[in-house]
């Protein structure tokens, strides 16, 4: 089977125990995480054979993170290392009301400092049929962004299918340029569309009415959304929408719709209470489409797979989904009792 190859930047993730605020407490769990090698590592886990590029520092911290990622399967052949530094994000967890918070220490990290050229295009995507990228890298620095753009048109030139997760984050695009005037140039390159209702308003100037503050959402208006984002960029083949009801910090309803120019479905909501960690549900999701829409003959089951995917991932804690096909396939045939299994 080809392989699917992610792009971006994985940081040093320094969060707080348990539910404490930050350094309530002297302690933080280290562990890595970063959108793109999030998806990664998902579908190493869903046995689909998967790769990461990037440009890691060269030293101890760079070697612990090559090393973990191939503890999961993850091929790191193609990771570049320099001279630098490893991007961090610190990670406070709400609980109830409380919000969670994250603060991103990642300027002049050798991601960031990443350049168009840096990289040889034939043997990255050197038995690749499928590139994933999101709005994440982009925003760290003008040179990330023209590199992510590089990347997805030497992509197309191979006939390699694109997904891009806009993954809209405002405390990183802070070096000058909008992110809409760089996401819709990506987009152009772009098969598979995925991200959430904000993410099409503030990455690519989409607008529905939607209420992206509330806790309830209508889903019967993300046909009109999805519908706009196919019409504007006719390159897109699907868009699938993650439809997140935030109720608190420990409870969400969790659900998606995808809309392929024929068909527009929305799957079945999960109710998510306890939450042990979000952070990386979206990536979760996003894994779990890819590998859906590479296993399954309709859409509307890789939409199902994806769902129960990142539902899953809600109650394991780290940015990394630690679960198997079978037991997302479990959860999608409606056994969601958490029963002990022996």
């Amino acid at each position: 089977m080809a392989k699917v190859l992610t792009m971006g930047e994985i940081m040093l993730r320094l969060k707080t125990k348990g539910n404490e605020r930050f350094f309530q407490s002297p302690e933080f769990e280290a562990t890595f995480g970063g959108g793109e090698a999030n998806v990664a590592v998902s579908l190493a886990n869903f046995n689909m054979p998967s790769e990461f590029l990037s440009v890691l520092p060269e030293n101890p911290i760079g070697d612990a993170c090559v090393a973990e990622l191939r503890r999961f399967g993850v091929g790191t052949e193609k990771i570049k290392r320099a001279p630098g530094r490893m991007g961090i994000y610190y990670l406070e967890t709400g609980a109830n009301q409380r919000p969670s918070k994250v603060v991103y220490d990642r300027a002049g990290s050798t991601m960031a400092e990443a350049k168009s050229g840096d990289f040889d295009w034939e043997s990255a995507f050197a038995g690749v049929d499928w590139f994933h990228i999101t709005g994440i890298t982009p925003a760290i620095s003008q040179s990330a962004a023209d590199l992510s753009l590089e990347a997805v048109k030497e992509a197309k030139k191979r006939d390699i299918t694109v997904s891009v997760d806009l993954n809209f984050r405002k405390n990183l695009w802070k070096y000058g340029v909008e992110a809409k005037t760089v996401m819709a140039e990506i987009t152009k390159y772009t098969d598979v569309v995925i991200g959430n209702e904000e993410d099409c308003q503030k990455s690519l100037g989409i607008v529905a009415d939607v209420d992206v503050e509330g806790g309830s959402l209508d889903t019967a208006k993300y046909e009109k959304l999805t519908s706009l984002l196919l019409s504007e960029y006719p390159n897109v083949k699907k868009v699938a929408i993650t439809l997140r009801e935030s109720h608190s910090a420990d409870h969400n309803g969790w659900a998606a719709c995808i809309n392929n120019g024929s068909v527009f479905y929305v799957s079945r909501k999960y109710e998510i209470r306890d939450i042990i960690d979000r952070v990386g549900g979206g990536d979760s999701f996003a894994a779990g489409l890819i590998y859906g829409l590479r296993s399954f003959e309709k859409d509307t089951e890789a939409l199902e797979f994806a769902v129960a995917a990142s539902c899953l991932k809600h109650s394991i804690p780290g940015d990394f989904n630690r679960v198997s096909v079978k037991e997302v396939e479990t959860l999608m045939r409606g056994d969601g009792s958490g029963r002990v299994q022996r």
